[in-house]
């Protein structure tokens, strides 16, 4: 029996295309930082290689500290002292970030339906600090409040799509496999949650399939489809 429900954030309530927010959030943060003397090329490089050793974190620190242990092996122990700069970044300038996201007010009746029978938790990638993803929450038109609990790079010490990031979910909630629906908008991120043993839902709006799985194995669909499969189980 399902007692609570993931969702996915970027491309699945928050509707993206991942490429178009992507270049338009590096766009931002490179201009944030070229007057600290950044290189635009080469930072954008390594927020790559910050967000590599984030996703290959196994656990033994938060993503934060994976991030900056990155970082600082790049550009010296100092650049730590760069960190409070990104921080201003999210708390402010992201937010101009939102012009490269669509919008959906399903979002927000979808999260109401489901928390009326479920326990609701957000299994965004914790790829970034828990400011921007609330501002992220925000742009979908919803409330950090309405979830259990959220992932973000403070705290958890895994990304998607390694299971253990799902079961160290599960861990927090105190849930079996079995009693949780991962939606998300992902083949590989969001559809890894199966083979842990949990149920899942492939949104088909924002589809990412980057290895051209058939997603006739999984339950799929639109938004309208997402509602119908809801009220059903």
């Amino acid at each position: 029996m399902i007692k609570a429900v993931l969702f996915d954030l970027d491309g699945t309530l928050l509707p993206m295309d991942q490429d178009e927010f992507t270049g338009g959030y590096f766009k931002m943060v490179a201009a944030k930082m070229a007057p600290r003397g950044y290189d635009t090329k080469e930072l954008i490089k390594n927020i790559w290689g910050g967000t590599a050793a984030m996703v290959k974190n196994d656990g033994h620190c938060m993503n934060e500290e994976a991030f900056w242990e990155f970082y600082t092996s790049v550009y010296g122990p100092d650049s730590i002292n760069d960190k409070p700069i990104f921080d201003d970044f999210y708390a402010n300038e992201f937010e101009q970030v939102r012009s490269y996201c669509g919008y959906t007010p399903r979002s927000k009746e979808l999260i109401e339906l489901v928390k009326s029978r479920y326990r609701v938790a957000l299994a965004t990638n914790p790829l970034f600090p828990a400011v921007a993803t609330h501002s992220r929450i925000r742009w979908a038109g919803l409330e950090p409040d309405m979830f259990e609990l959220i992932t973000t790079y403070e705290n958890i010490g895994y990304c998607k799509p390694n299971p253990k990031y799902y079961l160290e979910i599960l861990r927090r909630m105190a849930l079996n496999p079995e009693e949780c629906l991962m939606i998300g908008n992902d083949t590989d991120e969001d559809m890894i949650a199966e083979t842990i043993g949990m149920n899942v839902y492939l949104l088909t709006d924002c589809m990412i399939n980057r290895k051209v799985y058939d997603i006739e194995k999984w339950p799929h669909g639109s938004f309208d489809d997402l509602m119908t499969y809801i009220r059903s189980i």
